[in-house]
């Protein structure tokens, strides 16, 4: 199982499972920040690609801001959840997406890089952005407050030790999600501060959502959602999070 784990692209039974909770991974997944998505759309491009789109929240939000976008998804159950918000959504994988010579002056991709295969979606990248675009890989985690965080991973250990947890217990390390890629002639790294506040069931729907939980047998993953349930009720009924968006932007080199 570490494995599976470690190369999540590999496990297309997890990376399309989101599907059959669309509605609820649109609802309870933490939001991106508007700050960012504004400095995104300064840049000012023609045309934005936006890859494993899901439910369209980044390409919704980007069209609002004058943007023309096209979005990529696999799973037909999320793209047509995203369609509904008037977007334009092609059904693959990126790695088997056809570009037809299509390019992009923005390729976004947001909570989704892990799914992808490293060697051939930055060789897709190559090929589909413009010389001088750029390359916008986000991530929006939750980190929570010490006396949660320290109970959830109680929780975990004793229910669930196998998966690794889905938010932050404490802030994470700077990681190069762009180590060793010659594509870009510049990489920048920036940091969106956001906060959120979520009822415990809220936090327990948001867990379904989640695909780690998703290998998990039936009765055992209704046991940990009642474990963490009961966690945040003794610390007064919510979870406040801080829910960064962490952004590596790349500049296509000319």
């Amino acid at each position: 199982m570490k494995d599976r784990f470690a190369e999540p692209y590999r496990d297309r039974v997890r990376a399309e499972s989101f599907g059959a909770v669309a509605d609820d991974y649109d609802r309870l997944r933490p939001p991106y920040a508007d700050a960012m998505l504004d400095d995104l759309a300064r840049l000012g491009p023609a045309a934005v690609l936006d890859v494993a789109c899901g439910t369209g929240k980044v390409a919704a939000a980007l069209a609002a801001r004058g943007l023309a976008v096209t979005g990529v998804e696999p799973d037909a159950r999320m793209a047509a959840v995203a369609r509904a918000r008037g977007l334009t959504v092609e059904e693959a994988t990126f790695e088997a997406w056809r570009d037809d010579g299509r390019t992009f002056d923005l390729v976004t991709c947001a909570n989704a890089w892990h799914w992808i295969d490293p060697s051939l979606g930055l060789a897709k990248m190559a090929r589909v952005l413009r010389p001088g675009g750029h390359f916008a890989l986000f991530f929006a985690i939750d980190v929570l407050e010490a006396p949660v965080a320290a109970e959830l991973v109680a929780v975990y250990a004793a229910l669930a030790p196998e998966i690794p947890l889905f938010f932050d217990p404490k802030p994470r390390a700077e990681v190069d999600h762009l180590a060793g890629a010659t594509l870009f002639s510049s990489v920048e790294r920036r940091s969106y501060p956001n906060e959120r506040t979520l009822s415990a069931e809220t936090w327990v729907d948001m867990m379904g959502t989640v695909s780690l939980h998703r290998v998990l047998a039936p009765e055992r993953f209704a046991a940990l959602q009642q474990g963490v349930r009961e966690a945040i009720e003794r610390l007064g009924g919510s979870v406040r999070a801080q829910c960064a968006t962490q952004l590596w932007l790349a500049r296509r080199a000319a």
